[in-house]
């Protein structure tokens, strides 16, 4: 077998190994069912157990009381674009939105479809999307505030969220959720797309607060609906069974293994640190996001050329370093540097980028 390589992708993206062992190891016979996760019955005690324990993990990591429903919705979090508006903009109420790039983008764009009154108050576009805006003029009369708390292609994050008053955030939070401690007082909803922090693709995890599920008209499709999924524990049909039995492992690992979020914040900041240290002091690579806004999950960076860059992904893969191209949309260089990946991979890949700059 072929020795892994130091996974960079931003998504689907690296998974802890000791997960994937022990979905190995369990397979094709899952709990002594005589039967893989992939076949077992959605309906049966098996995967009752599974779903339970995965929500369950996620109050305890996340210290969620009972206000708060954790469900799992498919079509990722592309999907949770038109269903939050579609959801809670039903009475002609408007919602402000924060532009930090492609995502926030996306979720504008899907508001604007269904024609829901949104205002877009901040947004960093003047900038290539290269900061996180401050001082934001929220209205008072939202009904919510969405906003992208990390944006991958760009490579920045709110390193605290902004203060909206009484008005609840939603929040994309797909490639940073569970990397970090959260004050959940002012968060209404927090969604997230599993392939990018916590598991395989196929599944986007909600967070919702049960208030918010007033605001629900009856007149909007089941599949579309959060209180479909609320009444029944993510189970009206078939959930993507084997992508919640991986994210339970994830929880599992995070919160045994790793210790909880406050651990893994230590630990993501030693890892962003040790690379963003090794980018600023080089003189060769330059990171593109603010100082005071990147991004602790994907650092985004570039070359003297794009030639170089090129050079780079290419030498990079070689040696056993994968992921590191780019959004196509901007081009450059970015290491995904999610939960699973250990400081091993970001010492390793600093030593790799050393080279890489002596014989450049």
């Amino acid at each position: 077998m072929k020795d892994r390589i130091h996974n960079f992708n931003a998504g689907p993206a690296a998974l802890p190994l000791p997960v994937l062992e022990e979905i190995k190891d369990s397979f094709l016979n899952f709990a002594g069912s005589g039967m893989s996760i992939t076949e077992v019955s959605h309906r049966s005690p098996w995967f009752d157990g599974v779903i339970n324990d995965a929500i369950e993990r996620v109050k305890r990591l996340l210290k969620l009381d009972d206000q708060y429903h954790v469900l799992f919705v498919q079509g990722g979090a592309s999907m949770q674009f038109c269903m939050a508006p579609l959801n809670f903009l039903s009475d002609g109420r408007s919602a402000d939105f924060v532009n930090t790039g492609t995502w926030s983008t996306k979720a504008i764009k899907e508001a604007e479809i269904q024609n829901k009154p949104i205002k877009v108050v901040a947004s960093s576009e003047d900038k290539n999307f290269c900061y996180i805006p401050q001082n934001i003029p929220f209205n008072k009369d939202a009904v919510y505030v969405h906003l992208t708390s990390n944006n991958t292609i760009k490579g920045t994050q709110f390193e605290t969220l902004p203060d909206t008053g009484d008005v609840p955030m939603v929040i994309d939070m797909s490639s940073d959720v569970l990397s970090r401690p959260l004050d959940m007082s002012k968060i209404g909803m927090i969604y997230a797309g599993a392939q990018k922090n916590m598991g395989p693709a196929g599944v986007c995890m909600v967070i919702l607060r049960k208030d918010l599920l007033d605001l629900v008209p009856d007149n909007i499709p089941s599949m579309l609906s959060y209180a479909t999924f609320a009444n029944k524990n993510s189970m009206f049909n078939t959930p993507p069974c084997f992508t919640i039995y991986t994210i339970q492992l994830v929880l599992k690992w995070i919160e045994e293994t790793i210790g909880g979020l406050e651990k893994m914040d230590e630990r993501n900041r030693e890892k962003a640190g040790t690379l963003y240290d090794f980018i600023d002091n080089s003189g060769f690579y330059k990171a593109t996001a603010d100082i005071g806004s990147r991004s602790l999950m994907n650092v985004t960076f570039r070359l003297p050329s794009e030639d170089l860059e090129k050079s780079f992904v290419a030498e990079a893969i070689e040696n056993g370093f994968g992921g590191l191209k780019g959004h196509r949309s901007v081009g450059g260089c970015r290491a995904s540097i999610y939960n699973p990946t250990g400081i091993d991979a970001i010492n390793d890949l600093v030593s790799f980028m050393k080279e890489f700059e002596k014989k450049s």
